[in-house]
């Protein structure tokens, strides 16, 4: 069990630090920071932010001589700004899970390691660790900006809310990352990767319209699979079990999926 541990740390570094000396994750990470800037002020500061929705909706009432019911405005803007986050991930993701076995395969380093004494599961858990903990860095600039806004409410949103939302927002890129890269394990091209990931995720993602759309226990099973529903569950501050354990699954299957792929090309080659 040490020894396991011991390669699942050893590929995790390697990994990590792959995303810090090369360019193409600098890029992703300035672009998911910028868009994600200007959402965020323009949800809150902007003309039609929430802050000033409240301002014309209480000026509005005071000259009719009707009384405004509360409007919890960090409760909306956290549920609207993690929504636009999720949304934004789904392009992100995929880029950043694309290189993940296809640049193995195309540099022929993916043959040694399939035929490595180090196990699939080790190498396929380090290497999501990795980019998981690379995409935790990047929303890290974007939670500190949320606990400044926050901290300005009254009263205080309890604490137990954004840490489950954020909790819920990592589950969810865990399970897009899997995906991902169990689908970069089966080809050497990063661009195709990255579009298979994208059009997969997306159909997880919107799942529920179809299921709406069938109806009855198949549909029931359908909404069931849908990412976004589970998603929405966590952010909103509910402690959904269902929900952990869906988008958890999801990360499972993608590290025996790609453990299982590598396992077919080592048997390919023996």
């Amino acid at each position: 069990m040490g020894t396991i541990v011991a390669n699942i740390v050893a590929i995790y570094r390697k990994e990590l630090q792959g995303y810090f000396i090369s360019p193409l994750p600098y890029l992703i990470a300035g672009f998911f920071w910028f868009i994600s800037g200007l959402f965020f002020v323009t949800m809150l500061l902007g003309d039609q932010g929430l802050i000033q929705q409240v301002a014309i909706m209480d000026a509005q009432g005071q000259q009719m001589g009707i009384p405004i019911p509360p409007f919890d405005v960090p409760y909306e803007f956290l549920q609207q700004f993690l929504q636009t986050l999720g949304s934004l991930s789904l392009f992100i993701l995929p880029m950043l899970s694309m290189g993940l076995y296809a640049e193995e395969r195309k540099r022929g380093t993916l043959e040694l390691l399939a035929t490595s004494p180090i196990t699939n599961w080790a190498v396929a858990t380090g290497k999501l660790l990795g980019v998981v903990t690379f995409y935790i860095t990047m929303i890290l600039p974007l939670m500190v900006l949320e606990i400044i806004a926050l901290n300005a409410a009254t009263p205080p949103m309890p604490l137990a809310v954004p840490l489950l939302a954020h909790f819920g927002l990592i589950l969810l890129a865990t399970a897009v990352l899997s995906v991902g890269m169990f689908i970069s394990s089966l080809t050497d091209s990063t661009i195709l990767a990255a579009i298979l990931t994208f059009v997969l995720v997306l159909f997880l993602w919107a799942i529920d319209v179809v299921a709406q759309a069938i109806g009855g226990p198949v549909g029931s099973v359908l909404e069931h699979l849908s990412i976004l529903n589970h998603y929405t569950n966590l952010i909103r501050g509910t402690l959904d079990t269902s929900s952990i354990i869906l988008l958890g699954s999801y990360g499972v299957l993608g590290i025996f999926l790609t453990a299982q792929s590598i396992d077919a090309l080592r048997f390919q080659r023996s």
